[in-house]
């Protein structure tokens, strides 16, 4: 098999040797990674197609947004001298999951500002971020490329009447010409930050949409975008054995093609939660026209009889951390698992890592033959959640009884299982879900992935409906005790909103034959999920 790049590990099996090496020998005849830089869109089909040449804005956003790295540091700084101390990101998929990634990894600073992100329509969510914060001293971030997300939009009205529409309590960021950019200037935000346009929503996280938030919270902006600096120069190789990111698309798109299309990653502390953002670029990038990779994330690691062979394995591993079962990997390495180690080196690698995976993802694309910049499906739930709202009841849509949930969860590769959980985020509820997501694969040797409502239809939503159908699907739907209004909005509530999303998203995907069950969570959403749990 070809080279290895520097710094990266893999084991992949000999049987997959001759289909890479000859994908690897094309990517230099076509010279792919050129082509790439050179803003070549026939790489991923016909000349002119929409969302191609117009998209790759994220190449070089590193460099460019680097430039400012002081004007931004001072921006963050003057918050501070100001008063303010939190800040809220108000946002969905691409606008949310690069600064929850940040929030998580980078932690609290004592310069910084304490960073929240609310991006959920839960009536819970709404009132808990509330609550953690003092409305006086917050800054909201009110992030959209387009300027017209509904959930966005709808947290904003909420936030913005809440503080009495003090304008210097908001930030926006957003493309140019955006309805959002107009709102900004007149209503007197404290800044109005335009994004580059020629860059989609999941390849955003190391421009504005990701790096104020990183400001914000006082990260090390210098670090985190000079490793993505220092990797690109890689990336314009030609062979792959010197370009990690043409060698890791080659590698995953074929692997997919292959049958190998559960992408699983583990990921070594303190960047546990990079695959809360990594998810929405691979599925939302490769999940179309009935192909994809589906990515797995916090999905616990289990021993090798746990999983199928349709895995492969990404390690991130931080040399610093020890994992408690150290030989778990090796574990899956000699059981005949594709593993590929990365190496990571903390919150402030974070920049690297992420370019190194969008390029990695356009090679995919290639490999796939799709373009990896659009998002055909996204829509449709859109669309389907507007025409539940102009009924003005909720559609009726039976629980899954034992014999339906039974003839769910019962299948095994290349099936998957997707939980999608319309509730508020809770690291309580995220550990039982890890326990369910343990015992059902365990028992099936089925991938499991999770993700909350409505965050997922703006990031593997994409993949659930234009990918490979081979998903099955789990809606968790909790209804909060006490909804909460939204300021002159349409709809009048976040829990009218979100039950119309998880309605119109269940019968999407029943639209598109695939088996999709729903169970109500009722009473503390834990304890029923716990009780859910058992049962299994």
């Amino acid at each position: 098999m070809s080279g290895t790049p520097a710094g990266l590990d893999a084991s992949i099996p000999e049987a997959y040797a001759p289909a890479i090496d000859a994908r690897l020998a094309r990517a230099a005849d076509d010279d792919v990674a050129a082509r790439i830089f050179r803003i070549d869109d026939t790489l991923w089909g016909p000349a002119g197609q929409p969302e191609v040449s117009n998209r790759l804005g994220w190449l070089d956003v590193h460099d460019r947004v680097l430039a400012e790295a002081d004007d931004l540091r001072a921006f963050a700084s003057q918050a501070r001298a100001d008063g303010l101390t939190e800040a809220v990101v108000l946002g969905m998929g691409g606008s949310s999951l690069a600064p929850e990634v940040f929030r998580r990894s980078f932690g609290t600073h004592a310069d910084g500002l304490i960073l929240h992100v609310l991006d959920s329509t839960d009536a819970d969510a709404v009132r808990d971020v509330e609550a953690e914060i003092d409305l006086s001293t917050a800054l909201f971030v009110v992030s959209s490329k387009s300027g017209g997300t509904i959930e966005t939009l709808s947290a904003f009205h909420y936030f913005w009447e809440k503080t009495g529409g003090n304008g210097a309590q908001f930030v926006a960021v957003t493309d140019p010409g955006s309805g959002l950019a107009a709102l900004g200037e007149e209503r007197g935000f404290r800044r109005v930050f335009l994004n580059d346009p020629n860059i989609g929503g999941r390849y955003s996280a190391l421009s504005y949409f990701g790096i104020v938030p990183a400001a914000l919270l006082g990260a090390d902006l210098k670090a985190l975008l000079g490793g993505a600096a220092e990797l690109e120069g890689a990336l314009r190789e030609s062979d792959a054995s010197n370009n990690p990111g043409l060698w890791l698309g080659a590698h995953l798109g074929e692997l997919s093609l292959a049958g190998r299309d559960k992408l699983t990653f583990l990921v070594d502390p303190p960047i546990e939660s990079y695959g809360l953002w990594v998810e929405q670029l691979i599925a939302e990038s490769t999940g179309k026209h009935g192909k994809g990779i589906l990515p797995v994330a916090d999905e616990p690691i289990g021993a090798p009889e746990a999983y199928g062979n349709d895995r492969v394995f990404v390690h991130l591993h931080d040399a610093s951390h020890h994992p408690a079962d150290a030989g778990a990997v090796q574990r899956l390495i000699d059981a005949g698992q594709p593993v590929i180690t990365i190496p990571a080196h903390g919150a402030a690698d974070l920049g690297r890592i992420m370019l190194l995976f969008e390029f990695a993802t356009a090679v995919a694309g290639w490999v796939l033959e799709i373009n990896p910049f659009d998002q055909p499906n996204v829509q449709s739930a859109k669309d389907k959640t507007k025409e539940v709202l102009a009924l003005g009841a909720p559609p009726e849509i039976a629980e899954a009884d034992a014999a339906a949930l039974a003839k769910l969860l019962g299948d095994g590769p290349p099936s998957y299982l997707a939980i999608q959980g319309y509730l508020a985020p809770t690291p309580e509820f995220d550990g039982e879900i890890e326990d369910v997501r343990a015992k059902l694969r365990d028992r099936t040797t089925m991938a499991t992935t999770f993700g909350y409502g409505p965050r997922y239809l703006h990031s593997t939503g994409q993949l659930h409906k234009g990918g490979r159908p081979d998903g099955r699907f789990l809606q968790l739907l909790h209804v909060a005790d006490d909804d909460v209004e939204i300021p002159g909005g349409d709809p009048s509530s976040f829990e009218t909103l979100k039950r119309a999303q998880a309605d119109g998203d269940l019968l999407v995907l029943r639209d598109h034959g695939l088996p999709a069950e729903r169970i109500v969570l009722r009473g503390d959403p834990v304890a029923a999920l716990r009780t859910i749990k058992e049962n299994l």
